[in-house]
C-alpha cells in the first residue's frame, strides 16, 4: 500500500482540481482517491478537474474552514483549496456509491451498500468502510449500510461548511449534493485502524435523559429543561446560551454518552438553545449534532484548549502503538468544533500532527460529525471527536 497527499489553493476549481490530482498521483496508480474542498469552490467543477488527471474512483467531501496536510493548515479564505489523498494497493478492491437523501435514511443505507459491493464486482463483506453523510440522519445510514454487510469497523465523517449554514456538500465520481450519504468499501489484506476518541474529562455532573424530541432535542435532563440543568453544571444562566452561542460555549464543555461496556464515551455537541420563544427558563431545549436516548445517561465532560491540542499527538501515539503494519498513510478527521474552539492556535495541531506522523503522508479534515469504534464497541457516530485512521504499508 502507498499513499499520496495533493493539495492547491487556485482560484479556478477546475484547475484547482488538477493541480491536486496531478500532485496526488505523480507515481501512483490509484485506487481510489479521497477528496475534500472549501465550500467557496465549485465543487463539480473541481470533481471535473480532477476526473481530468486520474480514472479512479473519487469520493468526499467539503471541508470546515481547510485541511491539514504535512506542509501546513491548507486554506484560501477569498477562493477556497482543495486536498486529496489517493490510496495505490494492486491487491486490493474498492467498491463506491452514493446516493441522496430520501424518505427512509436506513433503506437508502441498503441500497448504498448493495451498489458499493456491485461496484467492487465482489458479494462478500469488505474488510474496512469509509463513509461520509450530512450530518443529520448519520446514525440511519449507518444501520442500513449494516443491514446488508454487518459490523465491519469504519471510518469517516460528516460534511462541513464554514458557517453551520448547510452549505456542505457530498460527492462521489460525477455526483454532487448536499443532504445523502456516500461510502467506499475496502477489500485489502492490509490493516486499517482507527482511534476514536473525544478525549475529553468525565466531570461529576451526570444525569438521566428524561425528555427528548426528534432524535436529536434534548428536552430534559432529571425531568429539568434540559438547558438550564446544562447551564448549572458549567457554571452559568442559561440566557447566556441561546441560540448559537451554545455551539461556542460547549466545546470545551460538551456532552457525553457512554456505550453500555464502558469502552466509548460517545460525544455529543450541544448545537443550539432554544428559548421556544417563552420567557420562562423551564421549557429551554437543547438541539444537539446527534441521537440521544431517554432514560439513558448523560454526563457533562470537559478539556482545556490546551488539552485539545494535544488530543491530537496523542491520538496519533495510539494510532502508531496500536498498528501492527508499518504505517503507509494517516486519513485524521478533526472536528470542525473542536477547530473553532483552538482558533488560531491550529498550527500547534499541524506540528503535533507532523512529529507523530514522521514523514509519513497525511491529510487531515474539519467534520461536522466523525465516526469510528473503540476496542471492539459498536460503530458509532459522534461530534467534537477526532477520527484518526492509520493505514498500513504491508
Amino acid at each position: 500500500m502507498k499513499t499520496k497527499v495533493g493539495y492547491s489553493v487556485k482560484a479556478d476549481s477546475f484547475e484547482s482540481g488538477v493541480e491536486t490530482a496531478k500532485a496526488a498521483t505523480e507515481g501512483m496508480t490509484p485506487k481510489v482517491g479521497l477528496l475534500y474542498t472549501s465550500v467557496l469552490n465549485d465543487q463539480a467543477q473541481i470533481m471535473s478537474g480532477v476526473k481530468s488527471v486520474m480514472n479512479a474512483p473519487v469520493v468526499g467531501c467539503t471541508s470546515s474552514g481547510g485541511i491539514i496536510v504535512p506542509d501546513g493548515v491548507v486554506n484560501a479564505e477569498d477562493h477556497g483549496f482543495s486536498g486529496m489523498m489517493v490510496l495505490d494497493d494492486p491487491d486490493m478492491t474498492v467498491g463506491v456509491a452514493a446516493s441522496e437523501a430520501g424518505k427512509d435514511a436506513r433503506e437508502i443505507g441498503r441500497k448504498v451498500a448493495i451498489a458499493a459491493l456491485k461496484d467492487a464486482g465482489l458479494m462478500k463483506v469488505p474488510n474496512y468502510f469509509y463513509m461520509v453523510a450530512s450530518p443529520k440522519e448519520e446514525e440511519d445510514y449507518l444501520k442500513g449500510i449494516q443491514d446488508v454487510i454487518g459490523r465491519v469497523p469504519f471510518f469517516g465523517g460528516s460534511a462541513a461548511d464554514d458557517t453551520v449554514e448547510g452549505k456542505w456538500s457530498i460527492f462521489c465520481n460525477d455526483q454532487v449534493f448536499s443532504d445523502g450519504v456516500a461510502v467506499v468499501f475496502f477489500y485489502t489484506n492490509k490493516e486499517f485502524f482507527t482511534e476514536y476518541t473525544g478525549a475529553y474529562r468525565e466531570t461529576q455532573n451526570v444525569g438521566i435523559v428524561t425528555g427528548v424530541r426528534n432524535n436529536r432535542t434534548l428536552v430534559s435532563i432529571d425531568g429539568v429543561s434540559s438547558l438550564t440543568k446544562y447551564a448549572e453544571w458549567i457554571g452559568t444562566t442559561p440566557d447566556k446560551l441561546k441560540g448559537s452561542e451554545l455551539l461556542g460555549a460547549s466545546i470545551c464543555h460538551p456532552l457525553g454518552v457512554k456505550d453500555p461496556l464502558g469502552s466509548l464515551t460517545i460525544i455529543r455537541h450541544p448545537m443550539f438553545g432554544d428559548d421556544m420563544g417563552t420567557k420562562t427558563f423551564d421549557d429551554d431545549v437543547i438541539n444537539l449534532g446527534n441521537k440521544v436516548v431517554e432514560n439513558t445517561a448523560i454526563m457533562q465532560l470537559e478539556a482545556t484548549v490546551d488539552e485539545l491540542i494535544n488530543s491530537t499527538g496523542d491520538a496519533m501515539k495510539v494510532v502508531n502503538k496500536e498498528m501492527t503494519q508499518e504505517a503507509a498513510g494517516y486519513f485524521l478527521v478533526h472536528c470542525g468544533g473542536r477547530k473553532l474552539g483552538i482558533g488560531d492556535r491550529i498550527n500547534e495541531v499541524h506540528e503535533q500532527l507532523v512529529k507523530e506522523a514522521n514523514g509519513v503522508p497525511f491529510i487531515t479534515i474539519f467534520t461536522f460529525g466523525e465516526y469510528g469504534y473503540h476496542d471492539h464497541s459498536a460503530n458509532a457516530c459522534g461530534g467534537l471527536m477526532l477520527s484518526f485512521t492509520g493505514i498500513g504499508k504491508e
